[in-house]
């Protein structure tokens, strides 16, 4: 999910003032991922604290381990400023089921009858952006170093989820040319309301392939 919490201790920095000096491959464990999984777990807390306890919350930063977020299945990277991390983001191969339709599929057959994805396909995950370094491309920017990784793995697919109650999310993984699985993810009128009795409508599934 892309998020923008106010986590980390880099010195706020007036949008557009210069680049990013440094891209980093880091392992899951190096102490420069704490600002990205403690804004992470922040984001999700203040958008989903009705619906997630806190014990659902750690587990969720948790679920996930380090391994899958390294060569040669995953990779973790961040976006660094005067040494501090800006944003970052992973991914990890998806072996499990996938969300949303097959009929919203950019090609038929990705999947099999139970929904797990038949082709390799690269899962993104913990997309995020230092709040006071919003409005700077940085989530772009990730989003393009994650592909390239993720091509260079050999990778022929992208797949992702976001937050139903992170519309800037959904909205950037559309203009960086994912395909929603839903109308939900398209931004389409639905009949469904944000909750149903106490649950949620779910997450918002998107696909892209990095291949013709």
């Amino acid at each position: 999910m892309t998020t923008l919490p106010p986590t980390a201790t880099t010195a706020p920095r007036p949008p557009g003032r210069g680049p990013v000096a440094e891209v980093r491959d880091v392992h899951l464990s190096d102490p420069l991922v704490e600002p990205l999984l403690a804004g992470l777990s922040a984001e999700y807390r203040a958008r989903y604290h009705d619906l997630l306890t806190e014990e659902q919350h750690r587990a969720e930063m948790a679920h996930y381990a380090a391994a899958e977020f390294a060569p040669p299945v995953g990779s973790l990277v961040l976006l660094l400023e005067d040494g501090e991390p800006v944003a970052g983001g992973a991914f990890r191969r998806r072996l499990e089921p996938e969300l949303g339709e097959d009929a919203r599929l950019e090609r038929p057959g990705t999947r099999d009858a139970g929904g797990v994805p038949v082709v390799p396909t690269a899962e993104l995950k913990r997309i995020w952006t230092h709040a006071a370094h919003r409005r700077r491309g940085l989530a772009r920017r990730v989003l393009g170093e994650l592909e390239a990784r993720a091509r260079d793995l050999g990778y022929p697919r992208l797949y992702l989820t976001t937050g139903p109650r992170q519309p800037e999310a959904a909205a950037l993984y559309r203009s960086a040319g994912y395909r929603p699985l839903t109308a939900a993810a398209a931004g389409e009128p639905v009949a469904t309301p944000d909750l149903v009795g106490d649950v949620p409508f779910g997450p918002l599934p998107f696909e892209k392939w990095l291949t013709a």
